[in-house]
């Protein structure tokens, strides 16, 4: 295991968090929740039937001895789930909506976040990305200041590790959005023990090419300097510009990132999921998320391809978040 979980698990053991996993049928689910109770990293409260989820633990061979199991059609607390979450619609909601809403196990389990029942919340495996964020969005919603959650990877090689952003949900990103992506990306470097150096990325450095596309970007970097003025952010800037100080040299030499940046914000989703993928599938880097940020509580969303091991990190990664809030 790379030294970023090795530190994450070191941050997180003995801490007593609670995850919520609402696929708790799903095989990959089962047998990394009970690999991460057994190592007494966390325990998982598990969202199904009680029966088909022991059943299905007894085919798998796997304990479940410490994790909790919770169904939805007769969990005890319901009423008072029902009238947190009407609350919390203002008026959205009535009561007997709010009842039926709560059956889906996404909204179950994000209440249980907000409640404080739960520490954190990873679903995904058999859902799609909006059946995850959709229910965070409308109950735990993002931070004070911030109006979008965002994606991130961390892009791991042995002693390497670098922040890739927005990778995950935001399209078509604003100057504004750009902006408030990098900061919440250097939040969550700094989560990870990476000193941030943000790079805005383009297809052009310092003027080299002149479009709306790259003046975003350069209106991007004022914005956040303005809200952050400690942060050590540039832009625009092509990759190699920001990555290799003999190119920075050349094309931005009076860059503070010197070609020394870390965290890497590209300018729409569609570069972004492109270049993640080419450094994970070209350059053998492990690609660690998405990790979704800035939401109140953690919430994180796995890929329907995802394996156990991608369900047992995700899961120390949301209760490291968590211990971060």
């Amino acid at each position: 295991m790379s030294k970023l979980f090795t530190s994450i698990k070191d941050k997180v053991a003995s801490q007593a968090m609670k995850i919520v996993f609402p696929e708790g049928t799903d095989e990959r689910i089962l047998t990394a929740a009970a690999r991460l109770a057994a190592e007494e990293m966390i325990t998982p409260i598990l969202i199904g039937n009680k029966e088909e989820i022991e059943g299905k633990a007894k085919q798998l061979g796997i304990s479940l001895h410490s994790s909790i199991i919770l169904n939805p059609a007769n969990y005890e607390l319901m009423e008072e789930l029902v009238q947190s979450f009407v609350e919390r619609r203002s008026g959205k909601a009535t009561e007997e909506a709010a009842r039926k809403i709560l059956l889906d196990e996404n909204y179950f389990g994000t209440m249980l976040v907000y409640t404080n029942k739960a520490d954190g919340l990873v679903s995904g495996a058999a859902h799609s990305t909006a059946d995850t964020v959709r229910p965070a969005l409308q109950i735990i919603k993002t931070k004070e200041g911030v109006k979008r959650t965002s994606g991130v990877f961390i892009m791991v090689r042995g002693e390497e590790k670098y922040v890739f952003a927005d990778c995950a949900i935001n399209i078509a990103p604003d100057s504004q959005g750009l902006a408030e992506i990098a900061i919440e990306s250097a939040k969550t470097a700094s989560m990870f023990d990476i000193d941030p150096r943000v790079a805005m990325l383009s297809f052009s450095t310092k003027g080299s090419a002149k479009s709306a596309e790259t003046e975003k970007v350069i209106a991007a970097v004022q914005v956040a300097k303005e809200r952050e003025p400690q942060l050590v952010i540039d832009g625009e800037l092509q990759f190699d510009a920001a990555f290799v100080p003999a190119v920075a040299e050349k094309k931005a030499p009076a860059s503070p990132l010197e070609g020394r940046a870390n965290v890497f914000i590209f300018p729409s989703l569609e570069a972004g999921n492109i270049g993640y993928k080419i450094a994970q599938r070209l350059g053998n880097f492990e690609a660690v998320g998405p990790i979704l940020q800035g939401l109140n509580q953690p919430v994180n969303d796995l890929s329907r391809g995802c394996n156990e091991e991608d369900v047992y990190k995700l899961a120390l990664i949301t209760a490291a978040q968590a211990l971060n809030q």
